[in-house]
């Protein structure tokens, strides 16, 4: 059974970014070597700092969203528990 992951970044610039993966380790080398994604790509290096596992994509997914809505503020106590 596959296991995802939602997964909050700290970017080089100290802003979060938030997603989800079956493999954090592949995606996080991705982010590190600008193929992760747009918004991580002009931020390097990042670091994760956060996860929480779930056993469907959608579940993971659906999480990655409200973590998505949430404050810098909110996402920084999220991860500081």
């Amino acid at each position: 059974m596959t296991k995802w992951y939602t997964y909050v970044l700290k970017c080089g610039d100290d802003t979060l970014y938030t997603g989800s993966t079956t493999d954090l380790t592949r995606r996080s080398k991705e982010h590190n070597t600008g193929k992760g994604g747009n918004y991580t790509r002009t931020r390097l290096p990042v670091e994760i700092v956060y996860k929480e596992v779930y056993p469907t994509r959608s579940e993971a997914q659906k999480r990655e969203a409200e973590i998505k809505k949430l404050s810098k503020t909110g996402k920084l106590d999220l991860i500081s528990k």
